[in-house]
């Protein structure tokens, strides 16, 4: 079983997310367990403060250490070799995520994410509890939520038993260094459009071969940092 704890200033958005489609089903069956934690539960003080004005001026607040550091050993234990489980913060200075480290992610078992807010962390909670930073992309949002589900779904259809055809994960975009090649059905002709001959043709050979000429084609138009990114990987090894 894959097991997820979020720490969040705002439980209330995971609700329908962990709910519904395949993140759901997964969790109905015994495959997924996601725990959503609110971080003011850890707060000491009356106002149940999490965040505090910056030290050398400056735009916004930061997350204050406390009760951030004691709720992410709450749920983790202490940095360090005797730790329960991974902790990852959702930060904008984070590694870029990709499908190699969510395949890697999703053997950890456990994960706690920790969702940001406001200006971000102060630098102490990084330091003395984060085991690893992710961002999910070069642009702004207002806190980690979205990227902790983005993290969430990309490990949950990873789970053996989750997706119907397991050969999902292999052939979609980025399951192999590729983007995925177009797709057609039903109907055969649309608005003057019809399907290339050979998805009709019933040759399996030739429509695999198609398909893998057209992901690469795809890949090299669009994205042709993942092509250098599979030849310097190969080099290297």
């Amino acid at each position: 079983m894959l097991e997820i704890d979020v720490l969040t200033l705002f439980p209330e958005l995971f609700d329908p997310f962990v709910e519904t489609a395949f993140v759901g089903q997964a969790r109905a069956k015994g495959l997924v367990e996601v725990r959503v934690h609110p971080l003011r539960d850890w707060a000491r003080d009356r106002h149940r403060s999490v965040d505090d004005t910056p030290y050398g001026g400056g735009p916004g607040m930061v997350m204050t250490p406390e009760p951030l550091i004691p709720a992410i050993e709450a749920l983790a234990g202490p940095a360090g070799p005797g730790r329960k489980c991974r902790v990852v913060a959702l930060s904008p200075q984070g590694r870029p995520l990709d499908q190699a480290r969510l395949e890697t992610l999703v053997d950890e078992k456990r994960l706690v994410l920790v969702c940001g807010r406001y200006e971000g962390f102060d630098q102490r909670v990084l330091d003395l509890a984060v085991d690893e930073e992710l961002s999910v992309g070069d642009y702004v949002l207002s806190g980690g939520e979205i990227p902790a589900m983005v993290v969430i779904e990309g490990l949950v259809r990873l789970v053996p038993g989750v997706l119907g055809n397991p050969e999902s994960t292999q052939i979609e975009s980025f399951g192999g260094d590729l983007l995925e090649g177009p797709q057609y059905t039903r109907p055969p002709e649309y608005r003057g459009h019809g399907v290339p001959d050979v998805l009709l043709s019933g040759d399996h050979a030739a429509i695999a071969r198609w398909r893998q000429e057209e992901a690469v084609r795809r890949t090299r138009e669009r994205r042709p940092d993942l092509l250098g990114r599979s030849r310097n990987e190969s080099n290297d090894g």
